[in-house]
């Protein structure tokens, strides 16, 4: 099939936000410190965890391996060949066939304005305007982000690369769908791509708390050798800052699909040089608490007359149900964590009750931290003198990131207490 080889015209009266790479940073550096925050009790709970938790990678920038996308067919995962182009402005694919590539030596490196221009190219027909980017030798990772316009409204379109260890946590946790208790979304799909690779397509919405209805859709990518490609589209100019311009973003779930997967950006990500003090191999999974059975505990200490209309799948340590007692829902969550006398000092001050065997407890009504409005936390922390802490919190939501439902959480700070000592917690431990 020919290629189209068509030119784009730039916009160039600089109207998208340039402080993008800044926030590409700061959610990169979110993701690295957290390997799932919305499990997190409280700020006092990821201190003693000690642990990054995350919901996923969010690397939203891409790009592609070859120079002279005018006459090179690129060959997609499963044998698939992604050929850019074509009459109607979109990658075709022709299964089966081989790459007239194969033979030509790997790119070693690329700049900003390479990955930028291979974007746009992989795009649909469209207009394009304000760029910005980062190539592969630089100390950050590489992306590439553009302005799109198909004719129906600007919106930003990112790629980005990185390289993940095969097997281990973060691996995991970048292609896995995150709980729609702290996280909400329309729809999360993970799948296993022929050689091996998981695909995950997430569509939700930028601020979980919806303070904005900035849609946000992603595809991540995680081949077997640890490759990562992340693309994300936003229904606006810009991830943050800029109004909604379109009621959705302008890729279709087959179409992110398409771009995710096309080989190109896996060179990209080989070109990145390699950190000689990475390690090599995943390291094996800490035995913990078993989520499980925190979360049949903490139903088996609920006070009666309270429904449970959700709760936590297993994770370690960590567990929350979401009750209704006919007053609303109320999210109320619970760490279990050995070994945390090395952060006793931080958490337990003068404040603190000492009981006779030696537990510190303390007590909080706080206001909550993750955006929902009016969302208060009440929370009940202690630790044995072992180090063997347990932290409850209760909300006056059924989510952090949603409304109150209610005036007050479902447990009181009494009851929450009750829960934290109770003497069931020790043989999970």
């Amino acid at each position: 099939m020919p290629v189209d080889d068509r030119d784009h015209e730039h916009d160039q009266d600089q109207d998208q936000d340039h402080g993008y790479e800044d926030r590409f940073e700061e959610r990169l550096g979110e993701a690295l410190h957290q390997a799932g925050g919305a499990y997190e009790t409280d700020r006092r709970a990821l201190v003693a965890a000690g642990e990054t938790r995350g919901h996923r990678l969010l690397l939203r920038r891409r790009a592609a391996v070859v120079g002279g996308l005018a006459s090179v067919a690129l060959v997609g995962l499963g044998g698939a060949l992604l050929v850019p182009g074509g009459d109607d402005g979109r990658q075709s694919v022709a299964t089966g066939a081989k790459s007239p590539t194969a033979s030509a030596a790997p790119k070693t490196s690329y700049t900003g304005d390479e990955l930028v221009g291979i974007l746009e190219k992989l795009l649909p027909r469209g207009e394009f305007g304000s760029a910005e980017a980062r190539g592969t030798h630089e100390q950050l990772p590489p992306y590439a982000q553009v302005v799109y316009n198909d004719g129906k409204g600007k919106a930003a379109i990112a790629v980005g690369f990185n390289r993940v260890l095969p097997g281990s946590e973060q691996a995991r946790q970048t292609v896995g769908c995150p709980d729609k208790v702290s996280t909400p979304y329309d729809s999360c799909v993970v799948t296993r791509l022929p050689d091996g690779s998981a695909l995950k397509l997430f569509q939700g919405y930028e601020y979980p708390d919806r303070r904005a209805d900035t849609k946000l859709w992603t595809a991540d990518l995680v081949t077997p050798k640890g490759q990562h490609v992340s693309v994300s589209e936003w229904n606006a100019a810009a991830e943050k800052g800029a109004p909604v311009s379109r009621a959705e973003p302008p890729l279709s779930t087959a179409r992110l699909k398409t771009l995710a997967t096309a080989g190109a950006w896996l060179g990209v990500v080989d070109a990145i040089p390699v950190d000689p003090k990475a390690p090599t191999a995943a390291p094996a999974q800490p035995s913990g608490i078993d989520g499980g059975a925190v979360a049949s505990t903490l139903v088996s200490l609920l006070p009666k007359g309270v429904k449970v209309v959700a709760k936590s799948g297993p994770d370690s340590g960590y567990a929350y149900v979401v009750l209704d007692d006919g007053k609303g829902r109320s999210l109320v969550q619970i760490n279990v964590q050995p070994n945390m006398s090395d952060v006793e000092h931080q958490l337990f001050g003068a404040d603190a009750e000492t009981l006779a065997d030696g537990t510190k407890v303390v007590t909080h009504k706080e206001p909550g931290e993750k955006g929902g409005a009016g969302v208060v936390m009440w929370t009940a922390d202690t630790i044995r003198t072992d180090g063997f802490r347990v932290v409850v919190s209760a909300f006056n939501s059924g989510s952090q990131e949603t409304a109150a439902t209610r005036t007050a959480p479902a447990l009181t700070t009494k009851q929450l207490r009750a829960i934290a000592l109770s003497a069931k917690w020790r043989g999970l431990g």
